[in-house]
């Protein structure tokens, strides 16, 4: 019960990484505070998190033992970042860790020249500018108790290049700049922030995991071998399970990791070892 007392807000929480870190830290203690769009994006080429997977996820956690609410918002909306974090505070008084796990792989497939303002706009808009949204709606809660912690999921592709990948890739890669330059601003307070980067991840059902599916559907390989073609490219020959990311979210907002900021862990089963 290593959460025991604390508030974690989970962006991105109705599926997928999302919920399995949802899950993990309700087992560990936490009371929490999810939050999702609740609806999908024009120009996302695939549905996201809705209302209903949102709830049960929040029922999942319920069943842990949990203190669960629930929050639509959409990350690109600042209006939208500051209201979540307003219910967690009338709720349970402060947020002690925030996982910032709301994310889009698409628009994607396309060289850098092909991609249109809205698409390259979208997808800074939601995987970078949204995470900088959330830090500067929660981490004054943070600093104004004298510490806290930010996880912000990245991804490989904020460390190596993707082909047909350039606004995710470029956005990801932001994304691991803010964590260090953040890091370095809120130390003094013990406000930690660091970045987490998954591999390839299966699409597990238990948390209606599909991200895998569609970057395989972006690079035009075929869904349904789509999994034994990413093992393929491990050296630790197997997929990213969604708790190998859950668990190393938990150790990263936790007081094990009380002397970790600015960091990058990397949990892709030595995909960029090579």
């Amino acid at each position: 019960m290593q959460m025991k007392g604390k508030t974690v807000l989970i962006t991105g929480a109705a599926r997928g990484l999302g919920r399995a870190c949802a899950t993990r830290f309700a087992q560990e203690g936490a009371d929490l505070v999810l939050v999702d769009i609740g609806r999908n994006l024009e120009g996302v080429p695939y549905p996201l998190g809705s209302d209903s997977q949102l709830a049960h996820t929040a029922d999942l956690c319920r069943s842990h033992g949990a203190a669960v609410i629930t929050a639509a918002a959409d990350v690109r909306s600042a209006a939208d970042c500051r209201a979540a974090v307003d219910r967690a505070v009338d709720r349970f008084g402060t947020v002690h860790a925030l996982v910032n796990g709301a994310g889009i792989a698409a628009p994607s497939g396309k060289a850098v020249h092909e991609i249109t303002e809205d698409e390259w706009g979208l997808m800074v808009d939601t995987d970078l500018t949204g995470a900088w949204r959330m830090m500067k709606a929660v981490v004054p809660l943070m600093l104004a108790q004298g510490g806290g912690s930010v996880v912000n999921i990245a991804s490989t592709a904020g460390l190596v290049g993707y082909r047909h990948f350039a606004g995710y890739v470029a956005a990801k890669h932001g994304l691991i700049g803010l964590t260090k330059a953040a890091a370095l601003d809120y130390a003094p307070q013990r406000v930690r922030v660091n970045a987490l980067c998954p591999g390839s991840v299966r699409d597990d059902a238990l948390v209606e995991g599909r991200m895998l599916a569609e970057i395989a559907r972006s690079l035009d390989v075929a869904v349904a071998e789509h999994e034994e073609i990413f093992v393929q490219a491990q050296p630790m020959n197997r997929l990213i399970e969604p708790d190998d990311i859950a668990g190393a979210a938990l150790w990263l907002a936790g007081d094990d990791s009380r002397q970790v900021t600015g960091t990058t862990l990397t949990v892709d089963g030595g995909f960029t070892a090579r």
